[in-house]
């Protein structure tokens, strides 16, 4: 089933030629944004947005890691090794499951999600723009994304329990962001302490 929906999704590239510019974007590109967004609200030098990105790297962290470990035990290849697929995007013919794109895609936008609603319902939506061009592209089957994007969202509330729901998890981050503060105001020193 998941062999029939690939090949209906990737046939897009032949069916909706028009559309795989955007789509060979979405799937190489568009994870640029999330880490510029990163480091724009990491700078707009808020409390609660410095609190979410680092969540989010934390969360990063996890994900990549748990990443790692299913493709040492499930090894799967690209479609494009054992389908005939429309392959618009070069890529090495190494592990598929799960897909490290949507991870990385989808546990950002869930944390930002959770501290923002509206924000984070547009970085979701972009999130799965990427999955799909993954897809449509040719270098991944729709379980690898579904994979990447499950864990990415899950890994990513547990980590925001953890940080609201336990103190010293909570006093440990912040205190984190205590000393980084410290040391920045050395450098770029501020007028006032944005707290949101």
């Amino acid at each position: 089933m998941d062999e029939l929906l690939f090949l209906w999704i990737n046939s897009g590239a032949q069916r909706l030629a028009f559309l795989n510019p955007f789509m060979v974007f979405l799937s190489k590109y568009a994870v640029l944004f999330f880490m510029i967004g990163a480091v724009v609200y990491w700078f707009t030098r808020a409390r609660a947005d410095r609190r979410m990105i680092s969540e989010a790297l934390v969360s990063a962290l996890l994900g990549f890691t748990a990443s790692w470990i299913l493709g040492q035990l499930v090894y799967r290849d690209r479609p494009f090794v054992t389908l005939d697929a429309i392959q618009l995007v070069s890529h090495e013919a190494n592990a598929s499951f799960p897909s490290n794109h949507a991870l990385g895609a989808f546990v950002i936008a869930m944390t930002i999600w959770q501290f923002r609603r509206r924000a984070g319902w547009v970085w979701l939506l972009l999130a799965s723009g990427i999955a799909l061009g993954r897809v449509w592209t040719g270098v991944h089957y729709p379980g690898d994304v579904l994979a990447g994007a499950l864990i990415g969202i899950l890994i990513s509330v547990l980590v925001h329990r953890l940080f609201t729901r336990i103190s010293l998890a909570s006093s440990l981050l912040e205190l984190g962001i205590y000393w980084y503060e410290r040391m920045e105001t050395k450098i770029w020193p501020r007028a006032g302490y944005r707290n949101r």
